[in-house]
């Protein structure tokens, strides 16, 4: 009789459940031990400003249901892995606990990254905005009076402003880069949704940057002070990549896999925020979005049960909204550009070599114009154009760059490709 497999999974988040699930898909009886290093099983953090702002509850919030783990026999350890031996083929738990293992995956994500400054430690009530344990923290630090200071004005902190701006006295946004969602829009996008947050009396101070701090005073480069009572820190994150690199594995900005999710450590798997692969058009990056998470963990799993499965349609993207303005962006920015635009929306496309490679779009429920406010719908055709690498003289390219819809593209495309894309 064949011995059981024993699998661990190193993190808690979508991209550790996934595996999971995609271990399932192939192996019905082997071990499957879960390590996660918070209090609480996977849930999705993009709803942690939601729940502040009143419009979710953590029961909502759960990636999977509690039953989800005993119908699946999985084994959820609520602690961290300190390494991986493998000499004995085990995980070694802060605890000092061990666990063996026959296949790993690494799903650690990432961590808040903070730069030195000068004074930070002065300040009392600061903050990072990342789990749900930083938003219950920040919900018991604020109150109508509050003053905030946000330094970041990426994804994290822009969700942070939001979250908060109706439930304290002022929220004040800083980032030494010219605009806000830097890495992601370009001057003109980024305009749109700084002026939906500043609708909502949000404060920016753009291309500028904390030069030293006093306990509730931000000394700023450019020479302003911002008092506050509240700091919170979103300047960035950095992939957990130490637990590979230090058994061998290769790492860059994240732990390197190929397109199986394999490391280059015999038996170790890593999937999720952690990891740097190559995209579509074949760049090597991190991609550290939900939907890369699930899919990179699910071909993990498979792949460690045994079973054969490859993720070489991870993309670029990103989707966020504030107060009913959404932005929806993928791909690379690179090649002829196709727009329009008007008040409050915009819709750019980016088309090299006869395939649409990025686009960005810009909607809002309240626009005055009908297009306006359905810039961003059905985005998910374009994203599968870019992941499928579908030519667009095979499809009605003119009215899909109008507006999308699975009846442009061809009968075979429909068949196959999107119905491999849904499953």
């Amino acid at each position: 009789m064949e011995n059981k497999k024993h699998y661990v999974i190193i993190g808690g988040g979508i991209a550790a459940v996934s595996c999971a699930e995609g271990i399932r898909s192939v192996d019905k009886d082997g071990f499957i031990t879960l390590v996660c290093g918070e209090p609480r099983p996977a849930y999705c953090r993009p709803l942690i400003s939601y729940y502040l702002e009143g419009k979710s509850e953590l029961e909502r919030m759960k990636y999977r249901p509690d039953t989800f783990y005993d119908e699946n026999g999985i084994d959820v350890v609520f602690d961290t892995a300190s390494s991986i031996d493998t000499d004995t083929c085990e995980v070694v738990l802060s605890s000092g606990d061990r666990i063996a293992y026959d296949e790993v995956c690494v799903a650690t994500g990432s961590s808040p990254f903070v730069p030195p400054m000068e004074g930070l430690e002065t300040v009392e009530k600061r903050f990072g905005f990342m789990t749900v344990d930083d938003a219950l923290a920040l919900e018991s630090a604020i109150d109508e009076n509050c003053r905030v200071l946000i330094v970041g004005a990426g994804l994290i902190g822009l969700k942070c402003a939001e979250g908060i701006c109706e439930r304290v006295g002022s929220v004040t946004v800083c980032d030494l880069a010219p605009r806000v969602l830097s890495s992601i829009l370009d001057d003109s996008a980024a305009k749109l949704i700084e002026d939906k947050l500043t609708e909502h009396g949000i404060k920016f101070l753009l291309g500028d940057t904390v030069a030293r701090f006093e306990p509730n005073t931000a000394h700023m480069k450019s020479g302003e002070n911002v008092d506050f009572d509240v700091l919170v820190l979103a300047v960035g994150v950095r992939a957990n990549v130490s637990l590979v690199r230090d058994i061998g594995g290769n790492v860059g900005r994240g732990i390197i896999v190929d397109n199986t999710m394999r490391t280059t450590v015999p038996h170790i798997y890593a999937a999720g925020d952690c990891v740097q692969m190559a995209d579509v058009n074949g760049v090597e990056r991190v991609m550290a979005i939900l939907p890369n998470a699930a899919l990179g963990g699910k071909c993990a799993g498979v792949n460690m049960a045994g079973g054969e499965s490859v993720f070489d349609t991870a993309a670029p993207m990103n989707a966020i909204g504030f107060f009913g303005r959404h932005a929806l962006t993928a791909g690379s920015y690179e090649g002829d550009v196709r727009e329009d635009s008007g008040d409050g929306w915009l819709r750019r496309f980016y088309i090299k070599d006869g395939y649409l490679c990025g686009f960005m779009l810009i909607g809002d429920e309240n626009a005055g114009s009908a297009i306006g406010s359905h810039a961003y719908d059905r985005a998910g055709i374009y994203t599968s154009l870019i992941r499928n690498h579908i030519p667009l003289d095979t499809v009605d390219a003119e009215a899909l760059l109008r507006l999308p819809s699975v009846t442009s593209m061809t009968p075979e495309y429909r068949r196959t490709k999107m119905a491999a894309w849904k499953n």
